[in-house]
């Protein structure tokens, strides 16, 4: 299994896991090798050091699990929904049209919220433009507190 850093023709970087370095060739050109931030399909190989195997295998390392109370959820979506509307600006009911203007390149790119109708975000999506609907929209009409 190889691993890669990848970056999109946007900047964006990720990881990606390949059985071979052919593997990641073959996917690259048949455009399958996707950025999970905005989609693209021009992805490149950034430059990463070596992992030398020099010793015995580690033993697998284990995953710190964790189940947080209904408190701390609450609280989790209230820190991510002050995280959103910090970071975004809301264009309304506008939410599709200015959506459609900035993957157009006829607005500045920016993060957006607002509202749509599930047909419309549908429409978005078929267009190329990634939404996400936010399931905790209502934390965000009254006071984050």
């Amino acid at each position: 299994m190889k691993v890669f850093n990848l970056n999109c023709d946007h900047q964006h970087s990720f990881e990606g896991w390949f059985a071979s370095a052919e593997a990641f060739d073959t996917q690259v050109a048949g455009g399958r090798v996707q950025c999970p931030v905005c989609g693209s399909t021009s992805v490149t190989k950034a430059l990463s050091a070596p992992r030398l195997n020099l010793g015995a295998q580690a033993p697998p390392q284990r995953q710190t699990a964790v189940m947080p109370t209904a408190e701390q959820m609450q609280a989790l979506l209230l820190k991510m929904a002050r995280e959103i509307v910090a970071s975004t600006e809301d264009v309304g009911e506008r939410f599709a049209e200015e959506a459609r203007r900035i993957h157009y390149n006829e607005a500045p790119e920016r993060g957006i919220r607002g509202v749509t109708s599930k047909e419309e975000a549908e429409s978005l999506e078929e267009e190329g433009i990634k939404v996400m609907p936010m399931p905790f929209a209502r934390l965000l009409k009254d006071p984050l507190q």
